[in-house]
């Protein structure tokens, strides 16, 4: 009789603890959903300057055609008005480029905030266990 009444607090608080862990698991999951929105967004701004590299390079192209290859070309010839305006666009085109490649970089695409707490966690319902 003694093991029947042992038993069932026993047996109810695997339950709770069961129960209390499925919380845990669902909200370190949202957790992590959170952490690799957060990391899109860096990412959408990373991106977005190499979007804008991209696009003042293309433009370097066509500032070849412009109004600053005319404008250079009253002090110096006409080829070489555009080759330093095209440079100059190039230049600063690549120098974005660079950065939204280097910021892309320095993201790490894993939720290391959840993975460390589901580590501690995992850790914890272990000890309760023995």
């Amino acid at each position: 009789m003694a093991d029947d009444q042992s038993a069932a607090p026993i047996a109810e608080l695997l339950s709770t603890l069961t129960r209390y862990f499925g919380v845990l698991v669902r909200e370190e999951v949202r957790l992590a959903g959170s952490e690799m929105a957060l990391k899109a967004r860096h990412a959408g701004r990373s991106a977005l300057l190499v979007g804008a590299g991209g696009a003042l390079a293309g433009a370097g192209g066509l500032a070849l055609l412009a109004a600053g290859i005319s404008a250079l070309h009253l002090v110096m010839p006409l080829w070489l008005s555009a080759v330093v305006v095209g440079l100059l666009c190039l230049g600063v085109g690549y120098a974005l480029t660079r950065a939204g490649l280097a910021a892309l970089r320095r993201i790490d695409p894993l939720p290391q905030q959840a993975l460390a707490t589901m580590r501690d966690d995992a850790a914890w319902v272990k000890e309760q266990v023995r």
